[in-house]
């Protein structure tokens, strides 16, 4: 699908209402629907899109389910809603076109809340805010201060993908190269094609988990108001529900419960 300290608190993310953030998946062309009727979920089925390819937010297990904080996020909301949900996996590119095409009724996959997205679909209340950081081999062969001469990785359709084309593409002699994913981002960063990758830092911890030996987060954390969202069709009545669900489960302290299950903090 960021920056200068991930916001973990569940009334910060509040505070931090309508605030834009990320970037825009490609061909977002498919006109919404602005007809749709209130929502109304008792009992009812709602079918929910995520990449499942951006770990922690959202991943596919080895027997094909999906897990992640997104997940938890969309599970306990129906819940809220007394609402079944079927989560589905899309891939990134095509998941605004998907849910604009009814494939699906609402996207819960580390969405950010931005401007040109906003004119296509509509978004809840955040339930997360991110940051974003460097992460670059710890040799000191990078310094995020003065930026020249090298290749920087990031993932298509993101906010730190849109902020490495806006600040440093073709730019003091550096080159931007954007993949369909953070996972080969990081294969080429490891790889040593790449001299650093900017991503969002709970994704970024995530690789470093399993990647400690010789690589990790260089200089400060950037934050650029990263708001993560759901996203519906436009005029569609399941955003007052999301909101209202959401308003609930950050009351009660399950959002809070399952930022800490999911990133630890």
């Amino acid at each position: 699908m960021s920056n200068a300290r991930l916001l973990w608190s569940s009334m910060t993310v509040s505070a931090a209402l309508m605030l834009s953030a990320c970037s825009q998946p490609a061909d977002e062309t498919t006109e919404a629907n602005t007809d749709t009727p209130a929502a109304e979920t008792t009992g009812q089925t709602i079918r929910i899109a995520t990449e499942g390819a951006y770990p922690p937010f959202n991943y596919t297990n080895a027997d094909g389910s999906l897990s992640g904080f997104d997940v938890d996020v969309a599970n306990a909301l129906c819940e809220q809603m007394q609402a079944n949900c079927e989560i589905v996996a899309q891939d990134w590119d095509g998941i605004i076109p998907g849910l604009l095409a009814q494939k699906y009724d609402a996207v819960i996959a580390g969405m950010s809340i931005t401007a040109e997205r906003q004119e296509k679909v509509d978004f809840s209340e955040p339930y997360f805010a991110n940051t974003m950081v460097w992460l670059s081999n710890t040799d000191g062969s990078f310094d995020p201060m003065a930026i020249q001469n090298v290749t920087l990785g990031g993932q298509r359709s993101t906010t730190p993908g849109a902020y490495l084309q806006d600040n440093y593409e073709g730019k003091d002699g550096n080159t931007v190269q954007l993949y369909d994913n953070y996972d080969n981002a990081y294969l080429d960063l490891k790889s040593g094609r790449s001299d650093a990758v900017l991503a969002e830092k709970v994704s970024a911890k995530s690789w470093l988990a399993d990647n400690k030996e010789g690589f990790g987060i260089v200089g400060d954390e950037i934050d650029n108001n990263d708001n993560i969202a759901i996203a519906v069709r436009k005029g569609d009545g399941l955003k007052a529900e999301f909101d209202k669900a959401l308003s609930e489960i950050r009351s009660n302290g399950e959002l809070a419960r399952l930022e800490q299950q999911n990133f630890g903090q």
